[in-house]
């Protein structure tokens, strides 16, 4: 399995931007695809989560700013981001799990200047 995210950029606080990412290979019956970020001297944290049948899970730190979506047709997941904070400013990673496995991408950049 391959994940490739993209999307990520400079913006500008109170911003927005939408990272994609895209599964492909050995696709089936997906758990759960998620989103991580990782910023330098921080711990990576688990941002939002949408599992198989729909249930959608956030980190509170992006409660009412950040929307995960997916795409079943395209293995696909997105993230729109609002209201982007300088504390936002990341590697953002997207996530699989599925049938035991869990697979990794690698990460995009996000940026927010203030």
């Amino acid at each position: 399995v391959q994940l490739q995210a993209s999307g990520g950029g400079l913006v500008q606080a109170g911003g927005s931007l939408r990272l994609s990412c895209a599964a492909s290979g050995s696709i089936f019956n997906i758990n759960s695809m998620n989103w991580y970020r990782q910023a330098p001297g921080k711990q990576r944290e688990l941002v939002a989560s949408i599992f198989a049948y729909g249930n959608i899970r956030y980190a509170d730190s992006v409660k009412g700013r950040f929307t995960i979506s997916r795409d079943n047709a395209k293995n696909a997941v997105y993230l729109q981001m609002s209201s982007l904070k300088p504390d936002d400013t990341a590697v953002y990673l997207c996530n699989l799990f599925q049938r035991g496995m869990e697979y990794w991408g690698k990460g995009t950049q996000v940026t927010v200047s203030s």
